[in-house]
């Protein structure tokens, strides 16, 4: 069977190199032998590790892309990769990738391509590298009912908060600490402004809840704004700092339907991704029957992202030679987008507030009139004489309501100062 690969750069070599030094393995659990035919690559004579066989190399990827049974696509990016894709589609082939920013963008047109081609789309690498996410979403839940899924997946972000955390670093110099390890790129925007996790959520939110959802559709917030003093406040509240990708489905009285999120949020010392460190993943999905499946690994890295493509290379080869394909797009739901405003999620509000009789029943009053019901509250410190810092936390709530009451505390005359506001999530 032939293997065509577009890119060789981190993964692609892996990939390379593994299907060539693992080819009789592979021809046995697929039950076809595969010949890697061509590597596509922008400059063939570049330095290249030595994995990758250089007769293998040219720069005619639309060749790559449709003389092939089997094409992965390893380049990145919306275009060429698109058009290279659809090609591949166009003739005849299996199609497998990790570019979660052109699924997010372009999932239902590749679904389409494939589905007129009567061939195979696999893109297990696209989301927590290594961690077989994407394959139990769409197959092993397929039976159930997901109704949130929660998790960190992006180990760029999770290294620099980690190292916030573990060793009291800023900011600035986590991300610096981040970029000299290979963790970050010398520009981090994809990552720490949260857009490599909204595509990531994106994905996990189609699969989850059967409806489209595209990059748009995510509201983000990245980490540049968490300083030492937010981990130190987390610390004192008994809670880590984690950027969260969040799909949630709502089924009440107030609305009906899915909101996805990705942002920073507390999550108490005692919940299972708060314990994930480095660059690792983690993935938490609630289920009507199954209940809570956390799934935790290495999310990125070239060989553990090519162990996802190639689960998927075998898959898409047994097809082809034994019948069978992969699923298809399942929209069916096709359920309501919620604004931001109706996510339900839980603040954390630091306050510094006149120490008087009364200013605890102000506050209380606040959250209590915009219909938000208080979980805790916690006095940190007197800041003078006259002033304490006070910390709440509430209980779950939609987040339109949260604000407002929010809002109203800023107008309080015994609140001298709104310090900041956190979502908790995981209680």
């Amino acid at each position: 069977m032939r293997v065509g690969v577009l890119g060789s750069g981190t993964v692609g070599t892996q990939v390379v190199r593994l299907l060539l030094e693992q080819a009789d393995d592979f021809a046995a659990r697929s039950g076809a032998n595969l010949e890697i035919t061509g590597i596509a690559v922008r400059d063939v004579s570049a330095p290249r590790d030595a994995a990758v066989p250089r007769h293998l190399l040219t720069d005619d990827a639309t060749d790559v892309a449709t003389s092939n049974d089997i094409v992965i696509e390893l380049i990145g990016g919306i275009e060429p990769a698109r058009t290279l894709i659809l090609a591949a589609f166009r003739a005849g082939a299996s199609v497998i990738t990790g570019n979660k920013a052109l699924i997010a963008a372009h999932g239902p047109e590749l679904y389409a391509a494939a589905a007129a081609a009567n061939t195979d789309f696999y893109y297990e690498a696209a989301v927590a590298g290594a961690i077989p996410v994407v394959y139990a979403l769409r197959e092993s839940m397929a039976g159930d009912r997901v109704t949130s899924v929660l998790g960190i997946v992006n180990g760029t972000t999770n290294y620099i908060l980690d190292e916030m955390s573990t060793k009291g670093l800023s900011f600035d110099e986590a991300l610096a600490a981040a970029q000299a390890l290979g963790y970050a790129e010398a520009d981090p925007t994809a990552d720490v402004d949260g857009l490599d996790a909204a595509a990531k959520a994106a994905i996990i939110a189609s699969l989850a809840f059967h409806t489209r959802v595209g990059l748009d559709d995510v509201e983000v917030e990245g980490i540049r704004s968490i300083t030492a003093d937010d981990i130190r406040e987390a610390h004192a509240s008994g809670c880590e700092i984690k950027l969260l990708a969040i799909a949630q489905r709502r089924e009440d009285e107030h609305a009906n339907g899915i909101s996805v999120r990705v942002h920073p949020a507390l999550v108490p010392a005692d919940h299972p991704l708060a314990s994930v460190h480095g660059g690792f993943n983690a993935v938490l999905v609630e289920a009507e029957s199954a209940g809570r499946l956390m799934f935790y690994g290495q999310g990125a890295g070239g060989t553990p992202t090519a162990s996802a493509v190639l689960s998927d290379v075998v898959a898409a080869a047994a097809h082809r030679v034994n019948g069978g394909q992969a699923p298809r797009e399942s929209s069916y739901a096709d359920l309501p987008i919620l604004g931001p405003e109706k996510a339900l999620t839980r603040y954390q509000v630091q306050l510094r507030v006149a120490d008087a009789p009364g200013s605890l029943a102000a506050m209380a009053q606040a959250f209590a009139d915009n219909d938000v019901s208080i979980n805790s509250v916690r006095q940190s410190s007197y800041v003078s004489d006259e002033q304490a810092l006070v910390t709440i936390v509430t209980h779950a709530a939609p987040v339109s309501h949260l604000d407002a009451a929010v809002e109203r505390l800023r107008g309080e005359e015994r609140v001298d100062e709104v310090v900041s506001v956190h979502r908790v999530e995981g209680l």
